[in-house]
C-alpha cells in the first residue's frame, strides 16, 4: 500500500476556517491524483437488526428491548438486488448487527446468488464470526470485510462495551487480511469520554493495520442507549479525520458517511466528498425494514440514488464505472510481487 508522508496533528484535527480549508483541499488533491474524479457507488442492504453485543453507542444493542427485531428473507433481497438495483451501483454491502444466524441463513445464500447472477463486488459487515463462517462467506464470493474498531483506546473500548476487546478486534482484522479478504475498518469521532488525542491514535492505528479503506462517523446520540443524552460529535472532527486519513493513506477507499447529514444537515455529506472521500452508499433496505435498523435514531437521512448522484455532481466528481472489487483486484500485488517478510 502507498503511505503518505504525513503525521496527524492536533492542529489539523482542531483546524477550522483557513486551516481546515487548506487541509481539506490538500486531501482532495491527493485523492484526485490517486483516483481521478471518480467515486465508487455501493448499495447497502441491512439484512438483520438482531445483535448479541451491547455497545453503548448503538441503538441495536441487545439490551434495547424497545426495538422490533427482524431478519430479512434472502429470496426477497435477491429479487431486490437483481431486478431493482440502481443503475449507478457497482458494489453491494450486506450489513447487520452481530447476528451469526443472519450471516449464515441470509448473507451466505444471498452472496452466492449475487455472485452467480451479477458482476457486483460484494462486501459484508457482519461483526465477529467464527472462522468457518468467514471462510464460507469468502468462498461464496464476498471479497471485502468491514470490521470497525470504533476507538483505539482499549479502556474506552471496554467502557463502551465494544464487541469483545480491542485486542481481539485488531487480531481479527489482521487474520481476515491474512486469509485473503480485503478489509476495511472505521471509528467514531466525538465518542463521549474520548479526548482529542484519541482521534489521532485512531488514525494512527488505522494506518498501521492491513486495510484497504477506513470510515469516520460522527458520534450521534442514539435513542434507547446509555449515551442518549450525550453531546453529538459534530461534523468538523469527522471531516478533519477523513482528510488526515487520506493524507496518511492516499490509496485508501474512504466513504462519505450518511451520518454527516445528521451532524451537519444540508452540507455535511457534500463536505465529506470535499475531504478526499471516494465512496458513496445508496440505501437499498426495504422501507418496512430499515425503520428498525436503528444505529442512532429512526429519523436518519436515507441516501437514495438521486441524492447520491446530486452530491457527486455538486463536488465536481463522477460515478466510477469500475467496482471496488475490480479496483482492488487491479491494485493488489500478487504473492510473487510481494517483498519477503
Amino acid at each position: 500500500m502507498t503511505t503518505g508522508c504525513y503525521e496527524p496533528s492536533l492542529a489539523d484535527l482542531n483546524g477550522l476556517d483557513g486551516v481546515q480549508t487548506a487541509l481539506h483541499a490538500r486531501a482532495a488533491a491527493v485523492a484526485r491524483a490517486q483516483f481521478g474524479n471518480r467515486v465508487f457507488v455501493r448499495g447497502v442492504v441491512e439484512i438483520s437488526n438482531f445483535c448479541r453485543e451491547n455497545c453503548h453507542y448503538c441503538g441495536m444493542r441487545r439490551d434495547n428491548r424497545a426495538l422490533g427485531r427482524y431478519r430479512a428473507e434472502a429470496d426477497r433481497l435477491a429479487e431486490l438486488v437483481l431486478r431493482h438495483r440502481p443503475a449507478s451501483m457497482t458494489d453491494l454491502n450486506l450489513q447487520a448487527g452481530e447476528d451469526p444466524v443472519a450471516a449464515r441463513e441470509v448473507a451466505l445464500p444471498l452472496v452466492r446468488h449475487i455472485r452467480q447472477h451479477t458482476s457486483l463486488g460484494v462486501s459484508v459487515c457482519l461483526g465477529t464470526l467464527d472462522d468457518s463462517l468467514y471462510d464460507a462467506l469468502h468462498e461464496a464470493g464476498a471479497e471485502t470485510y468491514i470490521l470497525k474498531f470504533e476507538t483505539a483506546d482499549p479502556d474506552h473500548f471496554a467502557e463502551c462495551e465494544g464487541p469483545g476487546s480491542l485486542v481481539e478486534r485488531v487480531r481479527t482484522i489482521r487474520r481476515l487480511a491474512a486469509a485473503g479478504w480485503w478489509v476495511s475498518s472505521g471509528f467514531i469521532a466525538g465518542l463521549p469520554g474520548a479526548h482529542p488525542e484519541a482521534l489521532l491514535h485512531n488514525c494512527r492505528l488505522a494506518a498501521a493495520l492491513p486495510l484497504r479503506g477506513c470510515s469516520v462517523s460522527p458520534f450521534v446520540p442514539g435513542a434507547d442507549t446509555p449515551l442518549a443524552n450525550a453531546a453529538a460529535g459534530g461534523a468538523d472532527w469527522t471531516l478533519n479525520c477523513m482528510a488526515m486519513l487520506r493524507l496518511l493513506r492516499p490509496d485508501w477507499v474512504i466513504p462519505s458517511v450518511s451520518a454527516l447529514n445528521i451532524a451537519e444537515p444540508g452540507a455535511g455529506y457534500r463536505r465529506g466528498l470535499g475531504t478526499g472521500a471516494n465512496l458513496v452508499t445508496i440505501n437499498l433496505t426495504p422501507p418496512d425494514l430499515r425503520n428498525d435498523y436503528v444505529l442512532y435514531k429512526r429519523d436518519r437521512f436515507i441516501m437514495t440514488e438521486g441524492r447520491i448522484l446530486e452530491a457527486i455532481a455538486a463536488a465536481g466528481l463522477v460515478p466510477s464505472p469500475t467496482s471496488l472489487a475490480e479496483h482492488f483486484r487491479r491494485t493488489t500485488p500478487s504473492p510473487a510481487a510481494s517483498p519477503p517478510a
